[in-house]
């Protein structure tokens, strides 16, 4: 097994928009603060790192596995159909993964368990028959985000439970990128991209609210919401005006690393600018990776 391949079908790019989903989860949960940091504390951060990268590799693993047919006669470069990478042993690495990221999580609470076990199910779900349904899938992708978010939430067993609909934003951004990703090897989708850039325009909208409702400082996380939005804008924007997969394709990998500065506007406004411009560091590292690695 080839650790180029396994790192190719695992999407790097990826599971660092991942870490920062972790990252965001304790920032809202309010433990994101150097007065809190622990040696227990950095235990679990670092039990809820190793999870979410379980997960979401585990969960893109299975993806390749469920679309191998489809991929043969419309991706056949991707590492299960090129050969690169045997389909048992895809299987095996998926399953290794999933136990990596749903045991990483028992390890820091059962509630985090049960949060894996559930972004496990999730994940399989829209790999398996979600994501065929036009309405479905979006909205399944989006849950799992969501989820994600939540994971890291939970190292706060104390977390007043009307944060816990923080998780709804990233269902509506992820829903937004899956609608921009469907017919991405054929184009033809302007109405699709339309409604997804009315969908992340809601989002900023949300974190009007999140100032007005809870503690966030809009003060603070002004600045990263309006790369995150701009970042989309631009690349749907051009993926509307010339509709071809190129493009397609560049707007959806855009709005997948675009995760890191819409998790760093959590960090600004639920913890502080410093913390933020911190996880902002983790663009160019997964921008680099993008370009080494598949990330749709």
């Amino acid at each position: 097994m080839k650790l180029f391949s396994v790192l190719q079908i695992m999407r790097p790019a990826n599971i660092i928009t991942a870490i920062a989903d972790i990252v965001a989860g304790i920032a809202i949960s309010g433990f994101l603060i150097p007065e809190l940091l622990s040696e227990a504390l950095i235990i679990q951060i670092t039990l809820l790192i190793i999870s979410t990268m379980g997960l979401y590799s585990g969960g893109i693993v299975f993806n390749d596995i469920f679309d191998l047919k489809q991929d043969q006669l419309n991706r056949p470069e991707r590492v299960i159909p090129s050969g690169k990478l045997r389909l048992k042993e895809a299987k095996i690495l998926g399953i290794s993964l999933f136990i990596i990221g749903i045991s990483s999580a028992f390890l820091v609470s059962y509630f985090s368990g049960f949060i894996a076990l559930s972004i496990t199910f999730f994940a399989l779900l829209y790999d398996r028959y979600a994501k065929h349904d036009k309405v479905l899938g979006p909205i399944n992708m989006g849950v799992c985000r969501g989820l994600n978010l939540i994971l890291g939430m939970s190292i706060n067993a104390y977390l007043f439970p009307e944060y816990y609909l923080i998780g709804l934003i990233p269902v509506v951004f992820i829903s937004a990128i899956t609608l921009t990703a469907q017919k991405e090897t054929k184009g033809k989708n302007k109405l699709a991209i339309a409604i997804a850039i009315f969908m992340d325009l809601s989002i900023v909208f949300s974190f009007v609210l999140m100032s007005t409702f809870l503690n966030l400082s809009i003060k603070n996380t002004a600045i990263f919401i309006a790369i995150w939005y701009l970042m989309n804008l631009i690349a749907k924007g051009k993926a509307i005006l010339n509709n071809n997969p190129k493009l397609i394709q560049k707007a959806v990998k855009i709005g997948i690393i675009s995760l890191i500065p819409l998790n760093a506007s959590y960090v600004a406004g639920f913890s502080s600018i410093f913390a933020a411009t911190i996880v902002m560091c983790l663009l160019p590292i997964s921008l680099y990776l993008a370009k080494k690695f598949p990330v749709t």
